[in-house]
C-alpha cells in the first residue's frame, strides 16, 4: 500500500514517513502542494496525507486538484494545526476522509489510516512506543547553551524529549568548553540528526553570545515557527517549557518568559544566599525596565521568528545580563505600552536550583555595575 504525505515543515514529515515505513507502508514525501502535485501523477497512492497550511499551493487546493481535476475519489486524510472551523468543513466539503488536528500521536494517525485503507499486507516488527510520540502544532527551535556541561548534560531526558516530540528540533551551542561537553553532544545527538543539531564556538564568548549564535543559527531554518531557549541543567522543567510553547501558540503575545516567582502549588526552590541576591537584582532590574516584570533573567523563553530576528541581530553589551537587554531592546524597538502587551511573563510549576552554576557569588555583585551600563546603553 503506498501514502504519499505532504508537509512544508521536514520535521514533521521525517517522522511521519517513518513511522509509516516502520509499519510497512511505502511512502513518498513532498514538501509543498505543488510538488506532491507532481509525485501524486507519477506514485499513483492509495492515500494522500497533507497539511492545510502551507506556502504557495493550500492543502486544500491539493485536495481541489485531486477531486476536480483528476476527478479521483482516493482516500485523502488533513492532518493540521489549523482549527478553523469553516476551513475543515472546506476540506469535507471538497470531498477529504478524514481531519486531524495537531498535536497529534503517531499512533492516532497510524490507526486513522488504517481505518481509512487497512494495514500492509506484510507488516514490520511492531515498533515499542510505550510513550506515544507526539506531532506538534508547530515546529519549535530550542537553542541550549553548554559551556563545561559534561556532567550536568542529561543525555536520556533531552534524548526522550526529541523523540517524542516530534515537533521541536534541539540546537546545543557548545561555548568553548574545556572539558569533554562537545563529545557527550555528538553521543546524544545519535540517532536524532533529524531534530537534534550542534553549534561549535571554538572559544567562549559568553551565555549570551551563545544563545545569540545559536538563534541566529536556528532562523535560517525557515520552517520553524518559534524560537526560544533552554538552560542546560534542565532546572526548568520540559514540560514547563512546553506549556510556555502552547500559551505563545493560542496568544497575540510575541514572547512568553518563564517566571520562577514562588506561588501556591509550585515547586520552586533556590539557595537562600541566592534567593535573596535574586530579589534584589530583580528589584533594581524592574526599576530600570519600568515595566512590571519580575523575573527576566528565567533561563526559559519563546518568542515567534520576527521577535527572534530582531532581538538577537546585534551582540549583547552583557555575557550574562541579555534578557534584560531583549526587554530593554523591546521597549525601545515597540514602546513601553506595546512592549508590556506583547511579551507575558508565565508562571513555572517548576523550577530547581542545580548544582554548578557557572555565575558565582563575586559575579553577582557585578551584576550592579552591569546593569547600569545596560540602563545607560539603552536609555
Amino acid at each position: 500500500m503506498k501514502i504519499l504525505t505532504i508537509d512544508d515543515q521536514q520535521l514533521i514529515l521525517l517522522s511521519v514517513e517513518r513511522r509509516l515505513l516502520e509499519l510497512g507502508y511505502e511512502v513518498k514525501t513532498a514538501s509543498s502542494g505543488a510538488q506532491g502535485i507532481e509525485v501524486y501523477n507519477d506514485f499513483h497512492p492509495d492515500l494522500v496525507l497533507v497539511d492545510i497550511n502551507m506556502p504557495g499551493m493550500s492543502g486544500l487546493k491539493v485536495v481541489e486538484h485531486i477531486r476536480v481535476n483528476e476527478k479521483s475519489d482516493i482516500p485523502i486524510l488533513i492532518m493540521s494545526g489549523n482549527t478553523d472551523e469553516k476551513i475543515i468543513v472546506d476540506g469535507f466539503d471538497l470531498g477529504i476522509n478524514d481531519y486531524m488536528k495537531k498535536p497529534v500521536s503517531l499512533d492516532e494517525m497510524a490507526a486513522r489510516i488504517k481505518r481509512i485503507i487497512g494495514a500492509p499486507d506484510v507488516q514490520k516488527q511492531a515498533v515499542n512506543s510505550d510513550n506515544a510520540r507526539m506531532l506538534q502544532k508547530n515546529c519549535v527551535g530550542v537553542v541550549i547553551p553548554c559551556y563545561n556541561e559534561e556532567d550536568r548534560l542529561s543525555g536520556p531526558e533531552f534524548k526522550a524529549f526529541a523523540q517524542e516530540n516530534l515537533g521541536y528540533h534541539l540546537c546545543f551551542v557548545n561555548d568553548g568548553s574545556t572539558d569533554k561537553t562537545l563529545e557527550v553532544l555528538h553521543e546524544l545527538r545519535k540517532g536524532n540528526e533529524s531534530n537534534i543539531s550542534i553549534y561549535n564556538c571554538e572559544k567562549n564568548g559568553g551565555k549570551a553570545e551563545a544563545v545569540r549564535q545559536g538563534i541566529l543559527h536556528m532562523i535560517k531554518d525557515e520552517q520553524l515557527d518559534y524560537l526560544g531557549y533552554l538552560d542546560a541543567d534542565l532546572s526548568t522543567d520540559f514540560r514547563d517549557f512546553d506549556d510556555l510553547v502552547k500559551t505563545i501558540e493560542t496568544s497575540q503575545f510575541k514572547i512568553v518568559s518563564g517566571s520562577r516567582i514562588s506561588r501556591m502549588g509550585a515547586n520552586i526552590t533556590k539557595e537562600s544566599a541566592r534567593k535573596v541576591i535574586s530579589m534584589t537584582i530583580n528589584l533594581i532590574i524592574q526599576t530600570i525596565l519600568g515595566m512590571p516584570f519580575k523575573d527576566t533573567q528565567c533561563g526559559a523563553k519563546i518568542m515567534d521568528r520576527e521577535i527572534a530576528s530582531t532581538m538577537f541581530n546585534k551582540k549583547f553589551i552583557t555575557k550574562w545580563l541579555f534578557d534584560v537587554e531583549i526587554f530593554m531592546r523591546m521597549r525601545k524597538h515597540y514602546g513601553k505600552e506595546e512592549a508590556k502587551r506583547i511579551i507575558c511573563e508565565q508562571p513555572l510549576k517548576r523550577w530547581i536550583h542545580a548544582d554548578g552554576s557557572k555565575l558565582s557569588m563575586k559575579d553577582s555583585v557585578k551584576i550592579v555595575g552591569q546593569l547600569a551600563k545596560i540602563a545607560v546603553s539603552y536609555r
